[in-house]
């Protein structure tokens, strides 16, 4: 299995030199046409790998796309990064940023809390996405027919008595959540754990990345956590202009005469 693998990953950057047949990829590859054969029908399969009206194979825009998200996500963590910590360093509590990625919402970053009261959630981890409030701004950033969509195939596990029942009441969250530009979860995934979270978005306006803050009843009430929202906005709105390379209104302001 590892070298069949391997075999197929070594087709990549040979087509990356170019466009290339079966048989100089088999030749490259030191097997037979056949073997070459099944290696390049499983990448076009899965959009690594494309084959032209010559007969000819070259890379396919699926890879590309790969790339590009993969790019996105990275510099997105980058530069938010030091604007979590200084968040962090503010408020004491837990901080994550979180991507929609292959119809799950995932972790990218975290900045652990000051407190002895520690979060589980992990970097790589998916999260609860009918009830984190990064989720929430994630999805409801999608267009309306490919959120339907979502909502649709969603489970709505019963976390606590908080927790979103079906795809009717996640819609309507997530049309809240569109239009007020930020989101919460307040007890939804664990009773005990409150959060608050604002959008990070790109140069287009979309919603690229999702950051929040979230922390224990028995540091903060809700309440006491919703007042720290104005200073989530502020940080993702500052790492959203850094990202897209948008001067901020902070930074248009000093420029004026």
């Amino acid at each position: 299995m590892s070298q069949t693998v391997d075999r197929a990953l070594s087709i990549l950057p040979l087509l990356a030199e170019g466009p290339a047949d079966l048989g100089q990829v088999a030749d490259r590859l030191g097997v037979h046409k056949s073997t070459a054969l099944r290696l390049l029908r499983t990448l076009h399969e899965h959009g690594l790998v494309y084959r032209q009206s010559d007969q000819r194979y070259r890379l396919g825009a699926r890879l590309f796309a790969l790339a590009q998200e993969a790019v996105e996500n990275l510099d997105v963590r980058e530069i938010a990064h030091p604007h979590l910590v200084r968040l962090n360093e503010s408020c004491g509590h837990t901080v994550h940023l979180a991507v929609y990625e292959e119809n799950e919402v995932l972790y990218i970053d975290k900045v652990e809390s000051r407190y002895p009261v520690r979060m589980y959630s992990r970097i790589g981890k998916p999260v609860a996405i009918t009830v984190a409030a990064v989720a929430k701004l994630l999805l409801a950033d999608l267009p309306d027919p490919e959120r339907r969509a979502v909502a649709d195939k969603l489970d709505y596990p019963m976390y606590t008595a908080r927790s979103t029942p079906g795809a009717a009441a996640f819609l309507k969250e997530l049309a809240t959540v569109r239009e007020q530009g930020w989101a919460t979860d307040l007890g939804g995934h664990e009773e005990s754990i409150n959060c608050v979270a604002a959008p990070i978005r790109g140069a287009d306006g979309r919603v690229v990345a999702a950051m929040s803050v979230s922390a224990p009843n028995v540091v903060v009430t809700a309440d006491e956590l919703l007042t720290l929202l104005p200073l989530v906005r502020r940080t993702a709105d500052a790492i959203s202009h850094e990202y897209s390379g948008k001067p901020s209104a902070k930074e248009e302001s000093s420029r004026r005469p």
